[in-house]
């Protein structure tokens, strides 16, 4: 992951209400949740749902879905593991901290 990359992901969780939503849609894992049903949950207006999913989408740390009426949003595992990777690469004074493992299994993000 690139330095630019890595400062658009951390910039777009470092807010409350972002965060909790990247969060949750982790948790909810691969399926994501459909919007209407994150803004329940959330108890979070659509319109400021709409607005922070899209920040988090720039940032390229969700997906968007749409299956019928509905849109659908993922965690994008792929960045958030390439983050982690990018944030902890020089641990340890450079010595192996030992295995990464990741998150979720790639292939399938």
């Amino acid at each position: 992951m690139e330095i630019n990359n890595a400062m658009k992901a951390l910039a777009a969780l470092a807010n409350e209400t972002r965060l909790t939503i990247f969060r949750v849609l982790v948790q909810a894992g691969e399926p994501g949740l459909p919007a209407g049903q994150l803004a329940k949950d959330l108890s979070i207006p659509n319109a400021t749902l709409s607005f922070h999913l899209k920040e988090l989408t720039h940032a390229e740390l969700v997906i968007a879905r749409q299956e019928s009426r509905f849109i659908y949003y993922s965690a994008n595992f792929a960045t958030m593991n390439a983050l982690l990777s990018y944030l902890t690469e020089n641990c340890c004074a450079g010595t192996p901290c030992g295995i990464v493992e990741v998150c979720c299994d790639e292939k399938n993000s």
